[in-house]
């Protein structure tokens, strides 16, 4: 079995009112230190080793249903999942 880690956040040239609401409270709490706060999503699958072209199962994935494409950028890491 493989498991998938995907990291999901919003690009760049898009405003991030959660993040910048956070970064607010942050500041009020003290940690005037940070600079930017960005929100994003975090994923785990865990895919059958027979599964075949694992990244392009991913990509697809990502492109169809587990993000916005025009708003979210991705990245993912695949590792074989420790069986117990």
């Amino acid at each position: 079995m493989k498991k998938v880690k995907i990291y999901v956040t919003l690009r760049e040239s898009v405003l991030d009112p959660q993040g910048s609401a956070v970064m607010g409270s942050l500041h009020k709490m003290g940690y005037a230190e940070v600079e930017d706060v960005r929100i994003g999503k975090y994923l785990e699958l865990n895919i059958a080793d027979d599964a075949g072209d694992v990244d392009a199962l991913v990509n697809e994935m990502c492109q169809k249903l587990l993000t916005n494409t025009v708003i979210e950028d991705y990245r993912f890491e695949i590792e074989e999942a420790v069986s117990l």
